[in-house]
């Protein structure tokens, strides 16, 4: 028996392994709605120009309307014998509106169809995810808000190194997300072009109206060549990367929930919401949603390498390895979605222990480069000497067992005799947060007037998406 998609060219159907191979239905299925939606402005566009009747063309599309309220109700039976949800769109439709659906698939091919759904799919997604990042945001300026002033040391390589405020530190991470937020924007206004009428590779000899299609669903304009049309996947590349890279920010989020919940360290709490206990030991509280939220990075990681080594050896125009593209895409970006509700409920579940930080705040002398600066400042000594007379007070303090501001000033006198009793001014972790007055420096009042300007821009951004 021939396959009924493709016609006359086949005399009996395919082997069971290359049936089974050959199905997408069982994940392409996710883009009914955007298949119905680009079928609809398909056959609008194909009556207008006066290639199919309006009469057929009007049943068409009631009947694709049916179909999507059939899928929405859960009450449509997929078919994997009709191999995607293109297939398994028109053949319900055929059955509910008999010869006029086979006027559908005039002017276009599978080829340009699913580019096109796949296309609408992911920018329907960045939007998705645009949202959700935005939440992301609020939830980290909240909390940062509340703890402007909290201050909590500062790490390089996971040393203590300076003071810092715990506000500003999560202000960095509303840094980090702002640029994922706009490198997605970035691939969505690449994106943004309609591949609907470009056919196999090729075009059409049909008077279609390209430019109609491309409005009627969202696109700025129709693609330019045919070929790249159906050959391109740089959109889902592009979105990968971005959400890898937004992926591997909060993977490094919750890297240091996890760090901060360890009793080591102690400095923030998690509700019994955001952890879970052991089969063997009562005591336990586990930051599993941080910890899975870490691991979740490397699956969004691979989806952009299993596409990349898809696409990188495929001659013009499309290829079936293409249908490869939507399952690593769909867990990708799904994977990511769920990634982005687990950090904002975490930041607004943790509650962090103020005492525990500025504790560890004044440990490790990370008052030293304040007792350096203060020698520049005050003395007019050349920094360079500066940072040796303050490793030399390090080492005494160290040696007694002393914090940096409880070293007699005779001790002090007695490596540089310019210093003053006005250097412990500087000494206290609060003084020193307090004078990294700097653009972007992390004292309070810097942290909250960024913080008032991340609102700012939000509820910009948020006027400008209702307005649009």
């Amino acid at each position: 028996m021939s396959n009924r998609m493709w016609g006359g060219r086949f005399a009996t159907g395919p082997d069971a392994i290359m049936a089974e191979i050959n199905a997408s239905i069982d994940f392409d299925k996710t883009l009914y709605r955007q298949d119905i939606a680009g079928s609809k402005a398909h056959v609008a566009m194909l009556a207008k120009q006066g290639i199919i009747a309006a009469e057929d063309a009007a049943r068409i599309d009631e009947g694709l309307d049916a179909v999507r309220a059939e899928i929405d109700s859960g009450g449509f039976t997929f078919s994997r014998e009709l191999e995607d949800i293109h297939m398994n769109v028109e053949k319900r439709l055929a059955d509910l509106i008999g010869p006029a659906a086979g006027r559908l698939h005039t002017a276009r091919s599978r080829n340009d169809q699913v580019a096109t759904d796949f296309r609408l799919w992911v920018r329907d997604t960045i939007d998705d995810l645009d949202s959700a990042l935005a939440d992301l945001q609020v939830a980290l300026l909240d909390k940062a808000e509340a703890h402007a002033a909290t201050v909590m040391p500062g790490f390089t390589h996971l040393q203590t190194a300076q003071p810092v405020t715990f506000g500003h530190h999560l202000m960095a991470y509303v840094e980090m997300i702002g640029r994922d937020r706009g490198r997605f924007q970035d691939a969505r206004a690449r994106l943004n072009e309609c591949p609907l009428g470009a056919a196999a590779l090729a075009g059409t000899s049909f008077p279609i109206d390209r430019f109609a299609t491309a409005a009627a669903l969202g696109f700025d304009r129709p693609t330019a060549n045919s070929l790249d049309s159906v050959s391109d996947r740089d959109f889902a590349l592009e979105t990968l990367s971005a959400a890898s890279i937004a992926a591997m920010h909060l993977s490094r989020l919750a890297e240091e929930i996890v760090i901060w919940c360890s009793a080591p360290f102690g400095f923030i709490r998690l509700s019994d919401r955001f952890t879970t206990g052991s089969s063997i030991m009562p005591q336990k509280r586990n930051p599993d949603a941080a910890e899975l939220a870490r691991a979740k990075t490397g699956r969004i990681i691979g989806a952009l390498n299993t596409l990349l080594i898809v696409m990188k050896g495929l001659p013009l125009a499309y290829a079936k390895d293409m249908q490869e593209d939507k399952e690593p895409t769909f867990d990708a970006l799904s994977s990511l979605s769920l990634v982005i509700a687990a950090s904002a409920g975490m930041v607004r579940d943790l509650e962090p222990d103020a005492k525990a930080m500025k504790k560890a705040a004044g440990g490790g002398y990370s008052t030293a480069t304040d007792l350096a600066d203060w020698l520049v400042r005050v003395i007019g000594m050349p920094f360079r000497e500066a940072h040796h007379v303050t490793g030399r007070i390090v080492a005494a303090a160290a040696e007694a067992g002393l914090p940096l501001d409880r070293v007699p000033l005779a001790t002090m006198q007695a490596v540089d005799d310019r210093i003053t009793e006005a250097v412990f001014d500087v000494l206290t972790v609060d003084r020193s947060v307090k004078s990294r007055t700097s653009h972007g420096g992390t004292a309070p009042a810097n942290v909250r007037r960024e913080i008032r300007a991340w609102r700012r821009r939000l509820a910009k951004e948020a006027k400008a998406l209702q307005g649009a």
